[in-house]
């Protein structure tokens, strides 16, 4: 007994995938799960010749825990981290660690920490990103929490993350719930990033293009700026075949997407830290409108889109790759300030540079845009914004027309497009050095006495209306 150098607890897709990592890599793991079948067929199926034991019950699996104890979760966020930590806690002793691998919010993580730490018990919260075949062969990953915990925890994270260019997608981030903050908004930049990629897909629909030949500019525009896990496996999605029908299986798929609440958390925190992130809410408005098919299907009866033809196609597609870049770039501004907001409030000290290197490798959001962020913040002086850097101003200033151009040809064609949208207009606020809200603070002066301040002169005021 007292074997493992570490266990994990939650044998779904991604606890499995983790655990043979990082036996893989040479570490012994105990494992246990709340469905035993679950766990007994794992350790017999893929597991098998594994330097892998299985703890039957929450006290055999702490038994085969080394001291001091290092136990993994990757259960579900909410109810069921709270509900495995109150089991496991009693079992363990003073100086051991739990480690939430999960998709938790950052204030839960800062709350259980306190908790445990009254117990003399050790806690991190962990992003990991990367999905299935990211946790088997090399995740991104974001460990929040003590220093001293990092210290001793370092070696197998190092050792499982993915790898670019030697350097390991791993570091860490900072104290409390840093490490799940972080994975939050890397979540949040994903919702964003997939709907800019659906509402270009949709304008190219609606142009005549079929899925294979979007799917074949997808690929196209993989060997571009553009390059990222998501535009890659945006193809892969579209040129994909229908084994029942021989069609392409994206349209036999309902449009109806899911979401875990990752992106939802992002909107709320950024409501709350004063941190707009258009494009990334909007993407959570379009998943919440997705699901309301009942809704829309009856509505397609009764109210009348535009009337438009097809245009210039070879135009609309050098447009639309341009309008997503930009776009990306104002919705990375949007997750970068939101880290930058949280960092200076919450102490913890983020390094966008180093997040930039964790993202690179193994992650969802990886891409050729991170090599550009991680140089526009790696230097004496970094801008005070993501869209302010030379580089990617020019950028900008260069595909920005493009952006206008596709959101026009959005609605001309009678496409709904709130994230393109919301980037361009993010853009447009962003380098306005005056906004219409001298109308708005008059308002709120008239019928609730706020008050205002001028530009002429200083001070607060208050006009009689």
């Amino acid at each position: 007994m007292s074997q493992c150098d570490l266990g994990l607890i939650g044998l779904a897709v991604m606890g499995q995938n983790l655990v043979l990592n990082m036996a893989g890599r040479g570490f012994r793991v105990a494992v246990h799960n709340r469905t035993l079948a679950t766990a007994k067929q794992f350790v017999a199926g893929p597991a098998a010749g594994l330097p892998i034991e299985l703890g039957e019950s929450l006290a055999d699996f702490v038994l085969l825990l080394k001291r001091p104890r290092v136990a993994m979760l990757m259960v579900k966020a909410g109810q069921p981290v709270d509900d495995t930590i109150a089991a496991l806690a009693p079992l363990l002793e003073p100086g051991d660690m739990i480690l939430d691998c999960g998709n938790s919010f950052y204030a839960d993580t800062e709350r259980r920490a306190k908790e445990l730490a009254a117990r003399g018990l050790e806690f991190m919260g962990v992003g990991v990103s990367g999905g299935e075949a990211g946790a088997l062969k090399g995740p991104s990953i974001m460990p929040g929490g003590p220093v001293s915990c990092w210290v001793r925890v370092k070696p197998v994270l190092t050792a499982i993350a993915a790898r670019v260019g030697g350097e390991p997608c791993v570091a860490h981030i900072g104290p409390g719930g840093a490490g799940h903050f972080v994975k939050m908004v890397h979540n949040g930049i994903e919702y964003g990033d997939m709907q800019l990629i659906a509402e270009v897909y949709d304008l190219l629909r609606a142009a005549g293009l079929g899925a294979r030949e979007i799917g074949e500019l997808f690929s196209d525009w993989n060997n571009t700026a553009l390059a990222s896990y998501l535009v890659e496996i945006t193809a892969r999605c579209l040129l994909e075949s229908d084994p029942d029908t021989g069609g392409p299986l994206v349209d036999v798929i309902l449009d109806a997407a899911g979401q875990k609440g990752t992106g939802r958390w992002t909107t709320l925190t950024a409501v709350d830290l004063g941190a707009p992130v258009p494009t990334i809410t909007a993407a959570v408005d379009a998943r919440s409108m997705s699901a309301r098919l009942d809704l829309r299907r009856e509505a397609t009866a009764v109210l009348h889109g535009p009337s438009a033809g097809n245009g210039d196609r070879e135009a609309l597609k050098k447009t639309a790759a341009a309008a997503l870049y930009a776009a990306r770039l104002a919705l990375y501004d949007q997750g970068i300030a939101l880290l930058h907001v949280a960092s200076e409030k919450f102490g913890y000290g983020l390094k966008i540079p180093e997040l930039a290197q964790i993202w690179r490798g193994g992650c969802i959001i990886r891409s050729a845009l991170l090599d550009l962020i991680r140089a526009a913040f790696d230097q004496p002086t970094p801008p005070a914004g993501l869209l302010l850097f030379p580089k990617i101003a020019a950028a900008m200033n260069r595909d920005q027309q493009a952006l206008r151009d596709a959101v026009i040809a959005c609605a001309a064609a009678g496409v709904g497009a709130p994230a393109l949208s919301s980037a361009l207009a993010y853009y447009d606020y962003y380098r306005s050095v005056r906004l219409p809200m001298n109308l708005t603070q008059a308002q709120r002066d008239l019928f609730g006495a706020h008050t205002f301040e001028r530009t002429d002169k200083g001070g607060i005021f208050h006009h009689q209306w």
